[in-house]
């Protein structure tokens, strides 16, 4: 869906453009011309959850991860094709500020009242902050997200009922409309109820039911589709029901039933691709999964469902609201001090930000250091890839100021000091020209010194799953040092650094366990250029000190260290399959 952006579609408009000297006139020119833009793109990103549902239908799964790379690239090719296009056929609007304030009233305007008015704003907003980029212009991130979600009927069915019947499992599933049949409806819909009904009695929870509500569209992502709904008990709790379905030659089946929050918050993580949902309304779409996990940030819902700028907005709107509070006084991140990033945070904040340094510290590993561009292409790349459950998805923000008052001293001053070309003062404001978010994490080496045994038993299992999460993804950080993990809620495991990250599939697999102790020639891969990998090694850097847990990771994760497990993953992803990640624990599957 990759195009060139062209002049406006009305040829006069154009000559009219080139020849206009007034500012009014050319704000409403170029408002249009941008309407016309952003209507197109719109269009097409609400175009593609039917080609996700048909790809599902059609167990096309290589066509669902380029759906969803398209879903999640297409806002930023466009936006950037625009600007790219503006500066070359309108110079004068480059750096016009007084010209773009005049061109956003007319496009509120034109956009007052319809549904996708803010993601129109938002849109806007980013092509500015492309022509005024060289500029170091700060341009507003807040777009003023609707406050209240307000469903019409398309957005959610409410279902009046006092028990989880297979009725109501099998209304639950015509949601979906599929035009592939079920290979065993019955069964799964009395498996699926009866499994439900069986949670619910365990934790008393029979007797509290009032109403099920349901997002009318499916939520479609790699292999799978899931219907996703919230049971509404006496006093206003609320309990995730999500039906998890998947295909085969035989046709569509319930693979899992989830109806736990913990659950619920590990399916939707950011960590994982995003969601396409063949329904439009973001807003309550939003809304509807912060109400069954009211922990995660409302701007990482959206991210969730493929408004991944939307999320950035709402995202940034949460970090301003954090500062409300005089306490909130940024400081250096726990942990490690990164060669490449400067990581800090406030107290009490869900979020983490980095700042990538002029030059790596006297600790960098890797030669040559290929600049700061570099860096931010990797995390850009992290951003629109299907991140396998195991990767933190983070957000990047150019041209963006936040309150000095609220940075510790000593951090400021390192910032100016490694970071200049990205940090600078302005007045009372820090200017960032480049700012990246994640979720706040522990940074695994500080939780294995803080947990119980069982607790850190659970981490260094998920570390070896999140390495392998990453190969399915066909990514391959280089720098398996555990300080570039973190543990996260419910202790799941995610790669949270990306300067060293590589393709997979790009990497050699190599090994020193046929070579004979005392022989002292070089291996022959020494010579080869490009990555070497030894699995045997993998353990030595990942900084698990304790002797029983190395132990642990080797029993439960014993195939890292052998060549045959990384090169039969890369001929997977070679052939183009799609490798199966384990999404939901095996107890929920019926």
């Amino acid at each position: 869906m990759t195009r060139l952006i062209q002049r406006p579609h009305n040829a006069a408009d154009h000559e009219a453009l080139v020849s206009a000297s007034d500012h009014e006139q050319c704000a409403q020119l170029l408002s249009r011309w941008a309407l016309e833009v952003f209507d197109e793109y719109y269009r097409d990103f609400c175009a593609i959850p039917e080609m996700a549902k048909s790809a599902f239908e059609s167990r096309d799964f290589p066509q669902s991860i380029e759906n969803s790379r398209q879903r999640l690239t297409l806002y930023s090719e466009r936006m950037y094709a625009f600007a790219k296009t503006l500066m070359s056929e309108y110079p004068k609007a480059v750096n016009a500020g007084a010209l773009w304030d005049q061109l956003e009233l007319f496009f509120r305007e034109a956009t007052a009242g319809r549904y996708e008015a803010d993601l129109a704003l938002a849109f806007l907003h980013s092509v500015r902050r492309v022509v005024f980029f060289d500029e170091w212009y700060p341009v507003d991130y807040q777009v003023g997200i609707k406050s209240a979600a307000t469903d019409d009927g398309g957005a959610i069915l409410t279902i009046d009922t006092a028990k989880i019947s297979e009725a109501l499992i099998s209304n639950m599933l015509s949601i979906t409309e599929f035009s592939i049949p079920y290979r065993d409806k019955e069964s799964d819909v009395a498996r699926a109820a009866a499994r439900v009904n069986a949670d619910f009695a365990a934790r008393a929870l029979t007797d509290q039911i009032e109403r099920v509500d349901v997002v009318r569209g499916g939520f479609y992502r790699n292999r799978g589709v899931y219907v996703v709904g919230r049971v509404r008990l006496t006093g206003g709790e609320v309990i995730p029901l999500i039906l998890a379905l998947e295909i085969d030659e035989r046709g569509i089946y319930i693979d899992a039933v989830l109806s736990d929050e913990a659950q619920a918050h590990n399916l939707f993580s950011t960590t994982r691709a995003n969601f396409i949902v063949t329904n439009d309304h973001y807003h309550e779409l939003a809304q509807f999964l912060h109400g069954i996990m009211p922990k995660r940030p409302l701007g990482l819902h959206y991210s969730s469902i493929g408004f991944n700028h939307f999320g950035k907005v709402a995202v940034m709107e949460e970090l301003a609201q954090e500062l409300e509070s005089p306490e909130a006084i940024f400081d250096t991140a726990i942990g490690f001090p990164g060669t490449v990033a400067i990581g800090f945070q406030a107290p009490g904040s869900v979020y983490n930000l980095k700042v990538i340094r002029d030059h790596p510290t006297e600790n960098y590993k890797w030669g040559d250091f290929e600049g700061v561009p570099s860096v931010l292409e990797k995390y850009r790349r992290v951003h629109d890839i299907n991140r396998t459950g195991s990767m933190l998805d983070n957000a990047i923000y150019y041209n963006v100021t936040l309150p000095k008052k609220h940075f510790a001293d000593a951090l400021l001053s390192e910032m100016l000091d490694a970071a200049g070309a990205a940090v600078s003062l302005r007045g009372e404001d820090v200017f960032f020209h480049h700012l990246i978010v994640q979720r706040k994490m522990i940074p695994l080496p500080v939780f294995l010194e803080q947990a119980s045994p069982e607790e850190c038993a659970e981490a260094v299992i998920s570390l070896g799953y999140c390495i392998k999460n990453n190969m399915a993804g066909n990514i391959f950080n280089r720098d398996l040092d555990g300080r570039n993990y973190g543990v996260g809620s419910h202790i799941r495991v995610y790669l949270f650094d990306y300067d060293a990250l590589e393709t997979f599939t790009e990497v050699k697999i190599r090994s020193n366990q046929d070579r004979y102790d005392g022989e002292e020639d070089i291996p022959s891969w020494y010579f080869e250029d490009g990555v070497i990998f030894l699995p045997e090694e993998i353990e030595w850097g990942l900084r698990i000190s304790d002797p029983e847990l190395r132990k642990l990771f080797r029993d439960v994760h014993g195939d890292l260290t052998s060549v045959p497990y990384w090169e039969r993953i890369q001929e997977e992803l070679r052939e183009g399959k799609v490798p199966r990640i384990q999404v939901y624990p095996q107890s929920c599957r019926i």
